[in-house]
């Protein structure tokens, strides 16, 4: 959804597409590369259909021809690099070049304190495309970091009903944020040592980091803030998680259908599959919804996307959904500037609380089990990390590391922030048993709903009890089909979130 996080496409349902490449080391959320440019090639190619209706099956592989070649830009900085051979011991290392990463690492470097940043490629662009909810960036006054504003959002539930939400929704101007970053924390004096972390060896009193160039770089506290790599935080129970699914395209077209002042935050609708009745039943099992982000008449991203599904839906699936939608919707694709594989991993165990490693972002659990999103809250929970290290490493009583980690995790994943998530997470398990009608039943009554409630759950601003009291009102406004199909599904994942909620304790 809006921060469509990325992975490396080491998961067993995915096969390799074109354009693929290997993750940029450590680089925080991980991602598969795309690149930028054009190709005048129309997208009209269409076979025949493979069973069920008689109808037209879209082609994926004419989508995919269209596909530019991998560009990498980069930030026109001069860094600062870490000297290895002085033998000092930085105050933080900092591991992952991602979001969340560079703001704590700017803002421990505010109070004086030494930081060593450590990225394979410090100078890249984050690959990503963030969409956000206007009125989070506000508040961490990050409005200057929006490239495009929409007035508000539009989810069609089905080919008949339609809703308008009035919430401001922006995309994230990912080199604005990065230049913005990445210039506080040269000036306020942070290291950078451009190499990929391998190893990490603890001592009482600082952590040794070995990178794959042979230098080892000294920390008295190291921050993992690689994504969904997990490099060095450690979890100790089973890890399956619901997965995120979904690919998008940057694209100039024809023309297409939508209101350039608002942006289409779902849309559920399936009439684009009449014509394939295997495709449409598959997509009634396991359904997956159309983003997107319509920046003039005839530029726009388009995003097929399936909210959460164990295992994940096959790439080659959702781009045939896409397919078939874009030519139902009229939409020609003239040219592709940048194409997205996304993999987002949601829910699973969070990982060992306490431990040495700190982390924050995708490899500390942050994502919302639910929706997916996860920059802003990670960007919102920058300046508790930094505040605990900060006040930890500025005491006069001599913590050893992991004394101070333990301070940093107890701050990152307070009990209220634990239970949120266990809420969190039995939402996705009920969304993962749902179909297509259930998950248009499950959303005609979520935006009904006051904006406190949808907008506090989006956002993980709500706290248990309003989570209780965010249930009963979804289930008030739920119909009586919804209310039975939630009773029948959620029975066993509310009962297994009630045992967690009262094992889990201070």
């Amino acid at each position: 959804m809006d921060t469509l996080l990325k992975t490396p496409n080491k998961l067993e349902f995915l096969h390799p597409l074109h354009g693929y490449s290997e993750k940029l080391g450590t680089l925080a959320p991980s991602k598969l590369q795309f690149g930028f440019g054009s190709k005048k090639q129309p997208l009209v190619k269409w076979g025949k259909c493979g069973g069920g209706g008689g109808g037209l099956r879209a082609s994926s592989s004419a989508l995919l021809e269209l596909v530019p070649e991998i560009k990498k830009e980069n930030l026109d900085f001069e860094l600062p690099l870490y000297d290895s051979s002085k033998g000092a011991v930085v105050d933080l290392a900092v591991v992952g070049g991602g979001p969340a990463g560079l703001a704590v690492a700017q803002q421990v470097s505010e109070a004086g304190l030494s930081v060593c940043a450590i990225d394979p490629n410090p100078r890249l662009i984050w690959p990503n495309n963030y969409g956000v909810w206007v009125d989070e960036f506000e508040a961490m006054d990050l409005l200057d970091c929006l490239d495009t504003t929409w007035s508000g959002a539009v989810v069609y539930i089905d080919d008949n009903k339609k809703k308008d939400l009035d919430r401001p929704y922006g995309r994230v101007n990912r080199k604005q944020l990065k230049s913005k970053m990445m210039q506080k924390c040269i000036s306020n004096g942070v290291k950078f040592h451009q190499a990929k972390v391998i190893k990490v060896i603890h001592e009482d009193a600082k952590s040794l980091l070995i990178c794959n160039d042979g230098v080892t770089v000294q920390a008295t506290v190291v921050l993992d803030a690689t994504g969904f790599s997990r490099c060095l935080v450690q979890y100790d129970k089973p890890y399956n998680p619901g997965y995120q699914v979904a690919y998008g395209i940057l694209a100039e077209v024809d023309e297409h259908p939508f209101d350039v002042d608002k942006m289409l935050f779902m849309d559920w609708r399936d009439s684009h599959l009449d014509g394939d009745m295997v495709l449409k039943e598959r997509n009634s099992r396991i359904p997956t919804f159309l983003y997107a982000m319509p920046f003039s008449s005839n530029r726009i991203f388009l995003e097929e996307t399936s909210l959460v599904a164990r295992p994940g839906l096959r790439m080659d699936d959702i781009q045939e959904r896409m397919v078939a939608r874009l030519k139902h919707l009229g939409i020609r694709v003239k040219s592709i500037e940048e194409d997205e594989h996304c993999v987002i991993p949601m829910g699973g165990p969070l990982p060992v609380l306490p431990q040495r490693v700190v982390g924050i972002g995708g490899t500390a659990g942050m994502v919302h089990p639910s929706t997916g999103y996860m920059v802003a809250r990670t960007l919102a929970a920058a300046p508790i990390v930094a505040n605990a290290i900060v006040q930890s490493l500025g005491s006069d009583r001599g913590l050893l590391g992991a004394d101070i980690s333990s301070r940093v995790w107890k701050d990152l994943w307070p009990i209220q922030r634990r239970r949120q998530r266990e809420f969190f997470c039995f939402g996705m398990d009920i969304l993962l048993k749902l179909d297509l009608p259930g998950t248009r039943r499950f959303f005609d009554a979520f935006f009904d709903l006051e904006p406190r409630y949808w907008h506090g759950f989006l956002s993980s601003r709500l706290f248990l009890p309003e989570l209780f009291f965010f249930g009963l009102s979804l289930f008030s406004y739920a119909s009586n089909t919804s209310r039975l199909e939630i009773m029948a599904k959620g029975t066993l994942p509310l009962a297994n979130m009630i045992n967690n909620l009262l094992k889990d304790t201070e």
